[in-house]
């Protein structure tokens, strides 16, 4: 299976006894976050799952290339946003996800492991990672970088399948989210209930077509709109076509986002020194 976990990476496979002599060198250390929520009816609602994956992935690679790097125990609920009316879905307030975040940090810096990386797979994470990061800055002048996952593979798409197939296959509950599924964890995506794309709704109330969510469009220009995203989405699918994600885009995918995470963590660690 390919979710099956790395021991060589994972703080939580690590024993005490192991841990003691590793912690030691202040190795690289990512704390992966996702959320629990609704992905499209084909997916997992954990995406937690990718950004751990990706996590471990990146920490294999940078360990491998010289740059000792673990992945502490992923925190799957995400930061409430707009997902709340999802039946099964677990978020937590944006307030409650800071103090974790920032409990997390200082865990870790108790016993100085001060090298810290968040791989981030969440928007609603977004904010309490900036806050605690800009916190921790002006306490301390440490830095606490992150990386946005899906906002990368954003970007990366229309080198890997084109500008026209990505700008028709990009938003959740399809690309990357998707693609990467089909590849990283292929016995958990629900093929037979890929949906068709569609265009987004229109907000009941004021009858002005959605541009994303907590936008519309008013005669071209953007209004903030507080609706969740069942009212925006459907199904939990936005404007991408989920019908074109491909296991092949993401493997390519994968390996691009792990390359770039495995080079930033060797970029980090030769500006913090251990």
């Amino acid at each position: 299976m390919a979710a099956k976990t790395d021991p060589l990476v994972h703080m939580g496979t690590i024993s005490g006894g192991e841990a003691r002599e590793i912690l030691k060198g202040n190795p690289v250390i990512l704390l992966p976050m996702g959320s629990h929520e609704d992905q499209g009816p084909h997916a997992p609602m954990g995406d937690y799952l990718l950004a751990e994956k990706i996590a471990e992935l990146a920490a294999i690679r940078a360990t491998k290339a010289g740059t000792r790097t673990l992945v502490a125990p992923v925190l799957p609920f995400g930061g409430a946003d707009w997902f709340g009316s999802m039946t099964g879905g677990i978020a937590i307030s944006q307030a409650t996800l800071t103090t974790v975040i920032a409990e997390m940090v200082d865990s870790l810096h108790r016993n100085g492991l001060t090298r810290i990386i968040v791989i981030n797979g969440h928007g609603g994470n977004v904010g309490p990672i900036s806050e605690v990061a800009r916190e921790l800055y002006l306490r301390e002048q440490m830095v606490l970088p992150s990386l946005y996952l899906w906002r990368i593979g954003y970007g990366l798409l229309p080198s890997i399948v084109g500008a026209e197939k990505a700008a028709a296959v990009s938003g959740h509950g399809a690309d990357p989210l998707t693609s990467i599924g089909l590849h990283l964890f292929p016995e958990l995506i629900r093929k037979d209930l890929i949906p068709d794309g569609k265009p987004l709704k229109r907000d009941p109330i004021l009858d002005l077509p959605f541009t994303g969510l907590g936008t519309a469009s008013f005669e071209g220009a953007e209004v903030a709109m507080p609706n969740e995203y069942d009212e925006v989405y459907n199904l939990g699918v936005a404007k991408g076509d989920p019908k074109l994600c491909s296991a092949e885009t993401g493997a390519a995918l994968t390996e691009k986002l792990t390359e770039i995470c495995a080079r930033f963590i060797a970029h980090f660690a030769s500006k913090v020194e251990a």
